[in-house]
């Protein structure tokens, strides 16, 4: 199949052993009930194998719900699908799941989820800087109305979190971002709230580090970038004024070709059921992201 006709969302590609596999969040089972993670395979991008189911909901298995955002890390001959999770009696969490290969069988590490257990947290994204591993995550607006990006430090076998998490930046700080519209008729929350989603760090031919980001602009969703004041995830991040993408799309991340082009995939439209992966050229301007829309068939 082609590209455009895999309905997911919040898409991730990993390249590895010269073959793309892209994995995302099905969206008919985005905000309901839910069982399961597919990948797809691909050598050129465009035609696609699959899908290929690499996790089943076990019988009995506590999550029945929020199977969002899985992206998959190939680390020591080991696979890590690093994902949210949720139930109807516990707070949603960033779980960790492992496998021999790509395409699975995925088993979850532990019942220890990497995020606190006493958040809300969602869409864990993989960080290494200085030979240590953190999980990058949004701190939910169901806790914090701000809507914090934070990040943990992970011990060597990406299977624990070490110590508390910190903050890197909240929404309500990003001139671009705006408050979510339907906070009131759909959570029941009042007053002005924001949401991050989707994180990705991109560190540039400078050693710049960026954070491309979702969250809500004027005409939906979109992506905003922050930068590091000194390169490193504890610096302080500073936000640039307009979105780098507002045509209701967003939540993606950037991976490099085997042709060493850099790339970045999204979901657009941000409407249920019509989610299809995008992508986009992503191009460095010296000390911000720009993304170009990518011919079809190239």
């Amino acid at each position: 199949m082609k590209l455009q006709e895999i309905n997911i969302r919040d898409p991730f590609i990993m390249p590895y052993l010269n073959r793309y596999y892209l994995y995302g969040t099905r969206s008919e089972t985005a905000w309901g009930k839910a069982d399961g993670f597919d990948c797809y395979s691909s050598e050129n991008l465009e035609d696609w194998d699959g899908p290929f189911e690499i996790f089943k909901r076990p019988t009995g298995f506590w999550a029945d719900r929020s199977y969002w955002a899985p992206e998959c890390y190939a680390v020591n001959n080991q696979f890590y699908l690093i994902t949210t999770l949720g139930a109807a009696n516990r707070k949603k969490a960033v779980y960790v799941l492992t496998a021999d290969q790509p395409t699975g069988p995925f088993s979850l590490c532990s019942e220890e989820a990497l995020t606190p257990t006493d958040w809300s947290a969602i869409d864990g994204a993989l960080y290494f800087e200085n030979n240590r591993a953190y999980l990058l995550f949004s701190h939910t607006f169901e806790d914090n109305p701000d809507g914090q990006m934070c990040a943990v430090r992970l011990t060597q076998d990406l299977k624990r979190a070490m110590g508390r998490p910190f903050e890197l930046f909240n929404a309500r700080q990003a001139p671009w971002a705006n408050p979510v519209p339907f906070a009131q008729a759909e959570f029941g929350l009042d007053g002005d709230v924001f949401f991050t989603d989707g994180p990705f760090a991109y560190r540039d031919q400078n050693g710049q580090l960026f954070m491309i980001w979702s969250s809500w602009v004027s005409g939906g969703y979109g992506l905003g970038l922050a930068v590091s004041d000194n390169g490193s995830i504890r610096g302080n991040w500073q936000h640039c004024r307009e979105p780098i993408f507002s045509e209701n799309g967003g939540h993606g991340m950037a991976f490099k070709t085997f042709d060493s082009t850099w790339q970045y995939i999204l979901h657009q439209p941000n409407d249920p059921g019509l989610e299809r992966p995008v992508l986009y050229d992503l191009l460095e301007t010296g000390d911000a992201i720009v993304l170009r829309r990518k011919p079809a068939g190239q």
